[in-house]
């Protein structure tokens, strides 16, 4: 071969080798952020290393617990120590491996890497992942006193929040009704200066060690506001009698006050989230997309929630289609005679019995554990008899699908299942291409 071709050659097959090492990579770290990142319901790994890092820090704060038990500590002080580094060498891989994959976020995409890391290492969930680790480093460089690092130690205890759902819900509620908890604040420690003042005229001369001051007065208004009542500091006064019960009623309403803003956000954000989920998987079906927001707004009440186990049959092959069903968590498997399909959250099935009472024509079976929304062809026929609006833009929308399926050859199915399958199937392949 001559010289030059050699060159050739070489050059391109080191291209060749460079691009299939990046590739490699991309699809390593695109892999890895669904892991820590993206895949937390449907993703098996996910799901896994997400358990493992629930127990690691559990773990953690029960040693954290149990190392200030002087015998406890004392027979397994090298067994801590060594779980301690075990801990920090894992949330050191942790915190690495999200600052490789955060480039794969899409809202960070369009940035540089590098600026892209920067964004990301300073995001809360990164700041409290960062003092977790630091001050185990820090300690090799300065003189740290080790009641000063057991202390740090706690902080693991909030990489809970990461973890669980809830926790970041109620982080948003906290956030969002920061005002009002504020104002519920003031108006706490003003009823609490207030009863403070008012048993310190009353009780000042009498108990000078106990109410002889405002300050010294607050201990005994702050343990009678919240009705906790230590009974170490009382009223020996009739007229002292009565401040305290008038404290004990104003506090009864008042210290429930931030728990009734809580509660009440927390399940208004609760419901919230369901009904974006629920509208976004109505709008999504192909015969409600000709609705109004109203009528989508009314079928949402129809809806009925249902919580299947794993293996459990949802309709059976030849019998009468009793409804839409939209998968909100978990798997199932469309069982025709031919093939399998199956199905995850975010999709539905059921379509076609909406219009018709023919038979099902396959078997649906729960894989995993599934929450599931049940649109009942009952409650259904109800509706579009109260719109006939919207029961005509439905009509008219299957009537244009079985056109096209006409046109297109499909052949019939029973209830449509199938066919519904495939569109819906063939519509996300084209929106992932065009993306």
């Amino acid at each position: 071969m001559p010289e030059h071709l050699k060159e050739t050659y070489s050059s391109l097959k080191a291209t060749s080798d460079e691009l299939a090492r990046k590739s490699w990579v991309a699809r390593a770290r695109r892999r890895l952020y669904i892991v820590l990142e993206a895949g937390k319901t449907s993703d098996l790994p996910s799901v896994f290393f997400d358990i493992f890092m629930v127990l690691l820090i559990c773990a953690n704060i029960t040693v954290f617990a149990m190392e200030t038990v002087n015998e406890f500590s004392a027979e397994n002080r090298n067994w801590i120590g060594y779980f301690n580094t075990i801990s920090i060498s894992i949330f050191t891989i942790e915190y690495i491996a999200r600052l490789w994959v955060c480039v794969e976020f899409p809202l960070l995409r369009p940035v540089s890497p590098l600026r892209a890391r920067f964004i990301w290492a300073k995001t809360p969930y990164m700041l409290v992942d960062l003092l977790v680790i630091l001050p185990f480093y820090l300690g090799f460089f300065f003189a740290i006193d080790l009641r000063v690092l057991r202390v740090f130690r706690l902080l693991r205890f909030l990489k809970l929040i990461r973890f669980s759902p809830a926790l970041t819900t109620l982080g948003r509620v906290i956030v969002n009704e920061s005002r009002a908890l504020v104002g519920a604040i003031v108006i706490m420690i003003g009823l609490l200066l207030c009863a403070a003042t008012l048993i310190h005229w009353v009780e000042g001369d009498v108990q000078p060690d106990a109410f002889g001051s405002i300050p010294r007065s607050m201990w005994w208004a702050l343990s009678t506001l919240t009705t906790v009542g230590y009974g170490d500091v009382v009223p020996i006064t009739v007229a002292g009698r009565i401040v305290g019960g008038v404290v004990m009623i104003l506090g009864l309403g008042m210290f429930a006050l931030p728990v009734a803003i809580l509660s009440s956000s927390f399940a208004q954000e609760i419901h919230r989230r369901e009904f974006v989920v629920s509208w976004g998987m109505l709008a999504r079906v192909p015969l409600f997309q000709g609705l109004t927001p109203l009528a989508l707004g009314e079928m949402l009440d129809l809806l009925q929630s249902q919580i299947v186990p794993p293996g459990a049959v949802i309709g059976h092959e030849g019998e009468r289609a009793d409804g839409m069903y939209f998968i909100v968590l978990g798997r199932v498997d469309v069982i025709f005679p031919d093939f399998t399909m199956a199905l995850h959250e975010g999709e539905f099935f059921g379509e076609g019995a909406l219009l018709s009472h023919e038979v099902r024509s396959a078997s649906i079976v729960a894989k995993t554990r599934c929450h599931l929304l049940r649109l009942p062809v009952r409650d259904f026929e109800h509706f579009i008899a109260r719109n006939p609006i919207a029961h005509e833009t439905i009509l008219r929308v299957a009537e244009e699908r079985r056109e096209l399926r006409t046109r297109q050859g499909a052949e019939p199915q029973t209830d449509g299942l199938a066919q519904e399958l495939v569109d819906e199937k063939n519509r996300e392949t084209k929106e992932e291409q065009g993306e």
